[in-house]
């Protein structure tokens, strides 16, 4: 009777720990730390972020409905494909198109002559290119400092000593650095090649202040640039036919190189790794199939020893 009764305690002393054990893990649960005002009041929130930012898109969308700005067209590119690299042909005409148009006020700052090298000039033409300029060095033994011919380690040199004596050239506006402009504007080369070739007379209504010209790719339509490429405004080494559309499509080539110098070697490693991962997958597949498959499928049986009585 005594062992019955014991047992019967410690039973019940069993029971009461358990239950205090699952009433400590409740209160440290996360599960039971909502409560149903909390959970309406969090649905609440989420509802009205989600309005708020259908909102926010609703009124980009009426803003950018309304804008006066010109989508610059999608052009189809030789260098758009997937594995396609740019034409270098027309890099070296685009480079061309810069140094006698673009560079009488336009800088590159970040581009320097030994970056042609091996792309559209040889060395020796890179060292002749660099040769054209005089570049401000020293200072020498004496403290003085002195102009000398440009070498290959020469970045392409600035129109202007400084941004205020380009404002003063420009009526006030600043010319933008042309190293990186194609990755520094939607559109990236579309946009160029749309801007140079989409001048045109301000519609009615359109007051331009003095020096300003109309394009409507530009943000406003009103812009201080003027026309710069116009049909036979020079002439190619290589006799390509130098019309406005031409010089555009080659100078917007030439400044996608200028801000992606790696579009080629990137394309390049891609078929590399395509190549690479291709075989791989072969032979993991062989693998699979061919050694794996007969462990995967076999079967294992255990059976039990039989004594003799």
């Amino acid at each position: 009777m005594a062992a019955s009764i014991g047992r019967f305690c410690g039973v019940q002393l069993l029971k009461s720990s358990n239950r205090t054990a699952f009433q400590q893990i409740n209160h440290f649960s996360t599960t039971r730390t909502w409560s149903k005002t909390q959970k309406r009041l969090l649905a609440s929130m989420g509802m009205l972020a989600g309005g708020a930012g259908a909102l926010v898109y609703a009124l980009e969308q009426s803003v950018q409905a309304s804008d006066a700005i010109v989508h610059s067209p999608k052009n189809p590119w030789n260098h758009s494909g997937l594995i396609s690299s740019l034409d270098h042909a027309s890099i070296r005409r685009g480079y061309e198109v810069y140094k006698q148009v673009c560079a009488a006020c336009h800088s590159m700052r970040y581009i320097a002559y030994r970056n042609l090298v091996g792309v559209s000039h040889t060395e020796a033409e890179a060292k002749a290119e660099a040769e054209e300029t005089q570049v401000r060095d020293g200072p020498n033994e004496s403290g003085e400092y002195f102009m000398r011919p440009g070498k290959l380690s020469d970045y392409f040199p600035n129109p202007y000593a400084n941004e205020e004596a380009a404002r003063a050239a420009n009526n006030g506006a600043f010319p933008p650095d042309l190293s990186y402009i194609v990755l520094a504007r939607k559109g990236g080369e579309d946009y160029i090649f749309a801007l140079l070739t989409g001048y045109v007379d301000p519609p009615a209504g359109v007051v331009l202040r003095e020096g300003q010209h109309y394009n409507p790719y530009f943000p406003g339509g009103a812009i201080s640039m003027a026309q710069a490429l116009y049909n036979e405004v020079l002439e190619y080494d290589d006799g390509t036919p130098a019309t406005a559309s031409q010089l555009a499509k080659d100078v917007a080539t030439f400044l996608k190189w200028c801000s992606e110098p790696e579009h080629d070697e990137r394309k390049r490693m891609l078929i590399k790794v395509a190549g690479i991962f291709t075989i791989l997958g072969v032979l993991a597949y062989y693998i699979k199939r061919h050694k794996w498959s007969v462990l995967k499928s076999r079967k294992v049986v255990y059976q039990p020893k039989k004594y003799d009585k």
